[in-house]
């Protein structure tokens, strides 16, 4: 009895804290692009997009662990031009094809002349992405973008020649750390 009591205990903590919002102080800066998710940076390259940009972007990449913070929040303000969930496979989030073969939510934000695409990709344990965000809807850096049940990755692809403020295996919290600077 005492077991199965430990077990249940152990699993809602886990819940709990999976599902946390912790209150934090967001970067709020216009030139930058901020950190839509906790985790650790594991690419950083150049890449060609064969979703939308169909061009050379930059890649920078963030695994979320299910220990971390799994809400995503805006990189930057500006204006959702693209929206769309794309069905796929659940490989492990570090695995590179992920970015392509995942199930994924793909959105990209334009301001001004810059654009920068966000993609939530579930991974091995992820079943369920959450996304707020539809086109033609005007967004705050930091809000809320949605969320990603159960550790996956988040990739943001920017503009080539955009300066990047972090490096490979960095830890980062989102709506706190500056990734890059326009």
């Amino acid at each position: 009895m005492l077991h199965h009591f430990c077990s249940y205990t152990f699993l809602l903590l886990f819940l709990i804290s999976f599902f946390r919002v912790p209150n934090r102080t967001l970067t709020i800066n216009e030139n930058a692009i901020i950190a839509p998710a906790d985790g650790k940076v594991v690419v950083i390259e150049e890449t060609v997009d064969v979703e939308y940009f169909k061009t050379k972007r930059l890649q920078v990449s963030i695994f979320m662990s299910p220990a971390n913070v799994h809400v995503n929040r805006n990189p930057l303000s500006g204006e959702v031009v693209y929206n769309q969930y794309h069905k796929g496979k659940y490989l492990v989030a570090w695995d590179p094809k992920s970015s392509t073969d995942n199930e994924r939510h793909s959105v990209v934000i334009k301001k001004g002349e810059t654009e920068v695409l966000v993609k939530q990709i579930a991974g091995a344990l992820a079943k369920r992405i959450i996304n707020y965000l539809q086109v033609g809807q005007k967004v705050n850096q930091t809000d809320e973008m949605g969320f990603i049940k159960f550790g996956s990755r988040v990739d943001m692809l920017l503009p080539p020649g955009t300066k990047v403020n972090v490096q490979l295996n960095q830890v980062v919290k989102g709506g706190v750390t500056v990734i890059a600077t326009l």
